[in-house]
């Protein structure tokens, strides 16, 4: 692959997944330090456009707009050739993939391999690895310092820890001067609404952007591998992460602010990792995986 040219103009089609859309972000910031004029297609950069400021942030393509708007840039850059993208029939020549750097066989982080990805693959100098997303003015960093927003759902369910010790574990951390809150997407709300029973705090947030302000303003993040982990860990809210398998964090932890990861117990296969570690897993060493992040910031 040739080095972009200062003076090409970029699409970036993001992926619908939150995680994968700020990954891919990485690459837009390094793009524009460059000298690339660089438009965004996204639905969740759309929703959050107001943190990325300066950038060009347009709807979602569809497969019609991605006939229209694509041939009309230099270079299309998109995590795999499918949905609009294979709609719009752009010669491979124009499209770059991220998909080979996520597959291939790396220790690092999705975030570091994207920054290595710009530098080596893309030719951009002094690649940093951080997305750009900013704070809107009026918003404090961790201003309710004892609030722990913790996320206990997920893509997918085979990612997600057992509820009944999410509560337990809020519970714990209650006990110790902390303020859990559960916060899941409207969608999701109904089959959460037993943890206020509890006295457990469940908001109401609505927007991805409201979603970033309250987490932006929160102390801790706790909550399985998903999205919203990485949400915060970009908006460097210290982030404790929970994964069914150690590779797969490696791969795809939250990679920007300080953060750790905790993993199920010790299974002797892949596939009975993916289908049991959420039993492996016990509320005390999530509590010490919590503790030891807490240290990491004294």
């Amino acid at each position: 692959m040739r080095p972009l040219q200062p003076a090409s103009r970029v699409a970036v089609v993001l992926s619908s997944a939150l995680g994968d859309s700020l990954l891919m972000m990485i690459v837009v910031r390094n793009l524009r330090e460059n000298g690339m004029t660089v438009s965004v297609f996204g639905r969740n950069a759309v929703t959050l456009a107001a943190w990325f400021p300066g950038i060009d942030i347009q709807p979602e393509l569809t497969s019609d707009t991605a006939r229209t708007l694509l041939p009309g840039f230099d270079h299309v850059i998109a995590m795999r050739r499918n949905g609009p993208i294979a709609d719009s029939a752009l010669p491979l020549t124009d499209l770059i993939l991220l998909e080979p750097a996520c597959r291939a066989r790396s220790t690092k982080s999705m975030a570091d391999r994207l920054m290595h990805f710009c530098r080596d693959e893309l030719g951009l100098a002094d690649a940093v690895k951080h997305n750009g997303m900013t704070a809107p003015a009026g918003l404090q960093p961790r201003r309710f310092h004892n609030r722990i927003a913790i996320h206990p759902t997920a893509s997918t369910h085979d990612k997600c820890w057992l509820p009944s010790r999410f509560i337990r574990l809020a519970l714990r951390l209650r006990k110790l001067g902390f303020q859990p809150q559960f916060v899941v997407a409207p969608q999701e709300r109904a089959a959460w609404t037993h943890v206020e029973s509890y006295g457990i705090g469940l908001p109401e947030l609505g927007s991805l952007d409201n979603v970033a302000a309250w987490i932006y303003e929160s102390g801790w993040f706790i909550g399985n591998d998903s999205g919203i982990g990485h949400l915060a860990s970009c908006l460097q809210v210290p982030t404790l992460s929970l994964f069914m398998r150690r590779g797969l964090a490696r791969t795809w932890q939250p990679g920007w602010g300080i953060g750790r990861v905790v993993i199920g117990g010790y299974l002797p296969t892949a596939r009975l990792r993916e289908r049991y570690w959420k039993y492996t897993l016990s509320v005390s060493r999530v509590a010490r995986a919590f503790q030891q992040l807490q240290e990491a910031l004294a």
